[in-house]
């Protein structure tokens, strides 16, 4: 049974914000669901932390991406969700191996779901900088995995791509929305306000 919105802002549709960490993904999914009414923001790193918090430690892997479970858990909620839920759902999530694509966002168009997948690019030197203004250093883990999701996600498999070095949080949703052919509402936030939100957001999406 759909829960059906009546304030709903598109019909439904995944809109999965992909990109090398630092990107600005979680940024522009939040920025997203504030200006999409009936939107949802759902987070595939979730899985995973329930899968390292109920397994033995000897047992965890270096990426939880690599546990099928991990792969098949959020295949099967999206899947529900995008039937039960009316409304964009919005996935921000770094996914570089093009197997675990297909498993995912393959898997969920072959079933005839529409999927809006965007990769935010960026040169080495901007996600460098990003990352350390959030407090991750040059030899952290996300930034060890900057070349591999640059060589990967520039590919074919992952278009669209959004070219995101010069480009505010503001253009890179604007650019999103228009592609997927959906309005935003007007933003009328302050400029410190938005700075404000965007920090929350950052904060709560800090990994320890």
């Amino acid at each position: 049974m759909k829960i059906h919105r009546p304030d709903k802002g598109a019909d439904p549709m995944i809109i999965w914000i992909n990109g090398a960490f630092g990107s600005g993904k979680t940024t522009a999914a939040h920025e997203l669901h504030r200006r999409i009414p009936g939107s949802h923001v759902y987070d595939p790193e979730n899985v995973g932390y329930f899968i390292w918090k109920n397994a033995p430690k000897s047992f965890r892997q270096g990426d939880f991406q690599d546990y099928p479970q991990w792969r098949s858990v959020n295949y099967d909620l999206l899947r529900m969700l995008s039937e039960r839920y009316d409304g964009p759902i919005i996935v921000p999530m770094t996914l570089v191996n093009p197997q675990y694509f297909d498993e995912i966002v393959g898997r969920l168009r072959a079933d005839g779901i529409d999927v809006k997948h965007y990769a935010l690019l960026a040169s080495r030197e901007t996600l460098l900088k990003r990352l350390k203004k959030r407090g991750d250093r040059s030899h952290s883990w996300p930034a060890q995995q900057i070349d591999r999701c640059m060589a990967s996600l520039s590919g074919e498999r992952f278009e669209q791509h959004i070219h995101s070095d010069h480009l505010t949080v503001e253009e890179v949703i604007e650019r999103i929305a228009s592609e997927a052919r959906i309005q935003l509402i007007p933003d009328r936030r302050s400029k410190l306000r938005k700075s404000i939100d965007r920090l929350i957001v950052t904060i709560k999406h800090i990994r320890i």
